[in-house]
């Protein structure tokens, strides 16, 4: 008898694909959803690694031009009022309150300094949020795809043991194959979280590393406009 069944379970097939289709249609809903959350994490965290990259180079760029002793207006003509990179953005929105700030007759306008800080503040914070988006989800998929993972192998386990109970037959060949399909679930629910909780960390702190080089080069470029306006 237990030659039997053993050679019965060899025969069963438990590759993955025969896993999912023996699973009932809850499980593979689970399962599906699962996939779905791991694609959509990996497109976001390597569209995130290729971006961080382009701002940092971007940014390292614009620093070295900024310190090159060019003189401010004729930077900021060269680069334009609406520039594509993240630090030339923050450098336009100071430069075009700089400007806006002046009178006809070449003084300032009272309370220029508060407006040009509001004004890459503003810049600042447009910019975070397009650097962090697209974050909250792989926190999302991180914290609930186990648990997602965990419903579908409750789900699956409560159904073989209902088909145990229906066969009135513990032997190998029933049990196994529906509690590997149950397992997958939990499987899958882990392949999705674990990148998605290691990137989130990774990339929130080079969002936070990328976005105090932005507020660092805000406040020296208001130190700059200032010593201007004291003159």
């Amino acid at each position: 008898m237990e030659t039997e069944t053993l050679a019965l379970a060899h025969e069963i097939d438990f590759s993955m694909w025969a896993l999912f289709a023996r699973a009932t249609l809850t499980v593979k809903l689970v399962m599906v959803l699962l996939v779905i959350a791991s694609f959509w994490s990996w497109s976001i965290i390597i569209q995130k690694l290729i971006a961080y990259r382009l701002a940092r180079r971007e940014a390292a760029r614009f620093d070295r031009a900024f310190w090159s002793g060019e003189p401010l207006d004729a930077l900021f003509d060269q680069i334009g009022a609406d520039p594509k990179g993240h630090s030339e953005k923050v450098f336009a929105a100071g430069m075009i309150e700089w400007r806006r700030s002046h009178r006809d007759d070449g003084g300032l306008i009272a309370g220029a300094q508060a407006r040009i800080d509001r004004s890459m503040d503003v810049a600042i914070a447009k910019e975070a949020e397009a650097l962090q988006n697209g974050l909250p989800v792989l926190a999302t998929v991180g914290s609930t795809a186990p648990f997602v993972g965990l419903f579908g192998t409750v789900w699956g386990i409560m159904v073989a043991f209902i088909g145990i109970a229906e066969q009135q037959s513990t032997n190998l060949a029933v049990v196994a194959p529906g509690i590997a399909e149950a397992l997958l679930a939990t499987g899958l629910g882990l392949l999705a979280a674990i990148p998605a909780v290691i990137f989130y960390n990774k990339l929130s702190a080079d969002a936070d590393r990328i976005i105090a080089g932005y507020e660092a080069f805000a406040d020296e470029f208001s130190t700059i406009l200032s010593r201007q306006l004291d003159l």
